[in-house]
């Protein structure tokens, strides 16, 4: 896999569509950051980290994030869209002034930067800009 935050992403993506009410991803860092600022912004219920058994004896168990996905009172979609912008082939980066406003204001920016991962709001607010990882609305 050459793009893990992407399949992450596509993971969340396809469970919302499927009406599922966890997807499981593989854990990192920066994959339980991005699942903290969903989670911060309402766009999911939350998220554990859980140890899955290791597919070959004598290894150590993998590491996983399990997503919990958030629905309306009528069963209607939180996360109406979720889109990767920086990837590996196609790095994006924005100045403090540059960082959008996802449909005017109503989704969230995930921004990767010195100080960290945070939404585009945030960022804003710090003064500082950085790699533009998705949006979410």
């Amino acid at each position: 896999m050459t793009d893990p935050i992407s399949d992450m992403l596509t993971r969340i993506r396809n469970g919302v569509s499927a009406k599922h009410t966890r997807v499981d991803v593989p854990a990192s860092k920066l994959k339980v950051e991005i699942a903290r600022i969903l989670q911060d912004e309402g766009y999911i219920q939350g998220y554990t980290l859980v140890e899955a058994p290791s597919e070959r004896p004598g290894r150590q168990p993998r590491q996983l994030i399990r997503v919990f996905l958030k629905y309306g009172p009528r069963g209607e979609k939180v996360i109406s869209g979720i889109e990767r912008i920086s990837r590996p082939g196609r790095r994006v980066y924005l100045g403090v002034e540059d960082v959008p406003a996802v449909l005017g204001g109503l989704g969230t920016s995930i921004l990767t930067t010195s100080r960290g991962v945070m939404t585009g709001r945030a960022a804003r607010k710090a003064g500082v800009g950085g790699e533009v990882l998705c949006n979410v609305w």
